[in-house]
């Protein structure tokens, strides 16, 4: 497994966040839970951050990709008689969907899988695409939890980023959904925007906090190629201001009841995302739709991101899959620790030798030894985790763990 491909397992992840997965509560029974990810790449526009997979939303293009959706939903061999914890609808804006469109994937879903009696259901939410109504049938539809793409309460900072929505559309989405009776919504908040500064990021934090949502999910801004904003020249916060940043999120979301459980997410007791917490234990989940992406035993695979392709072969699943090798034993070792190192309590050492045989210290001991030694690891009561500097650099000590 080279850095390539942590990177892009870790940009899988990104799109997960944003996007659609099939992911559970695993407790480590690995093949009696899983995830499921129904992924739309719908969007009224892409935002000039954004270099994720996405399609128009015209009622024909919605009503020819949710048809090709539900027979991959139906053609699907995996996952048959396991229990699904976690649905995550993502995208894309799944919210774009006219709502019958949502009722007919998680009936087809149903159908198809043992959804457990207190299943997460999530689906994504931009400002102005719900609105009472359909947050209402998201409800009927058994969905209890939303994460909705804010980014920003400063409309100016929104428009910096190219979003289409306004703060207020925000609020008035964000109160009909507790008038339609969701306790359990997650806001994305984005930090080292252009111009932003550290006093405005702490006033977005304040702000947000103050709302009482369950869970926050604040990341930085990363230019990707390809994008608007990587054709530009941006005026962004230096390193230690980003770094300032982040050390704030933690220590203010404190002061309201949050703990931070993984590097860029914030719950509240009992809140952790069970969508987010499944993939970083890599638990298996299955994706489904335009370029979704999928873990299942040894095997990662991803959807075709042809539409074309994809439209006339979605019945056929090995058509529209590009399979990467089987996962080695080493691969399964590496990804355990570079994956599970990205949440606060890191891994587990007793859980990795049952089940791969061998404790860490044979395989990493090297490794270990010499992020210890500079204070990035740190080892308490048999879990091995980041430090609060490791968290900065992760991305160079996971890749460490590589075979």
């Amino acid at each position: 497994m080279s850095k390539t491909a942590v990177h892009q397992i870790l940009r899988n992840r990104k799109q997960v966040i944003t996007g659609a997965d099939y992911n559970g509560e695993k407790e480590y029974h690995r093949f009696s839970h899983g995830n499921l990810y129904p992924h739309s790449i719908l969007h009224k526009k892409n935002c000039d951050y954004c270099d994720f997979l996405s399609g128009p939303s015209g009622p024909k293009e919605q009503a020819d990709y949710v048809d090709a959706l539900l027979e991959e939903i139906n053609a699907a061999e995996e996952g048959k008689g396991r229990s699904v914890s976690s649905v995550f609808i993502g995208g894309g804006t799944p919210s774009v969907l006219d709502e019958r469109f949502i009722g007919e994937i998680l009936n087809h879903i149903r159908q198809k899988f043992q959804i457990a009696d207190h299943a997460e259901i999530t689906i994504e939410v931009n400002p102005g695409t719900a609105d009472r109504n359909k947050l209402q049938a998201y409800r009927t539809y058994g969905i209890n939890r939303l994460s909705i793409g804010l980014q920003s309460p400063d409309d100016r900072e929104l428009k910096i980023l190219g979003r289409v929505h306004n703060y207020e559309q925000f609020l008035e989405t964000y109160r009909s959904a507790r008038e339609a009776g969701f306790d359990n919504i997650n806001i994305d908040l984005m930090s080292a925007i252009p111009d932003q500064t550290y006093e405005g990021w702490i006033h977005n934090l304040r702000t947000v906090a103050g709302l009482d949502p369950e869970h926050i999910s604040a990341y930085s801004l990363i230019i990707e190629e390809g994008t608007p904003f990587a054709s530009r020249t941006l005026n962004l916060p230096d390193e230690d201001a980003e770094y300032n940043m982040y050390e704030a999120t933690a220590q203010i979301l404190r002061e309201y009841g949050f703990e931070q459980y993984e590097i860029s997410n914030y719950a509240k007791k009992g809140r952790e995302c069970r969508h987010n917490v499944g993939y970083w234990i890599r638990q298996d989940y299955l994706g489904f739709g335009l370029g979704a992406s999928s873990l299942y035993g040894k095997e990662r695979f991803a959807n075709t991101q042809d539409m074309k392709k994809y439209l006339e072969n979605s019945r056929t699943p090995e058509k529209i899959r590009e399979k990467e090798p089987p996962l080695t034993r080493e691969d399964e070792m590496a990804e355990f620790m570079f994956l599970g190192l990205r949440m606060t309590r890191g891994i587990s050492k007793a859980e990795f030798e049952r089940q791969f045989g061998s404790e860490t210290d044979a395989i990493y001991g090297d490794v270990l030894r010499k992020y210890k030694s500079m204070g990035l690891l740190l080892e308490e009561n048999g879990r091995i985790f980041l430090s609060r500097e490791g968290i900065h650099v992760s991305n160079s000590v996971m890749a460490d763990f590589l075979p």
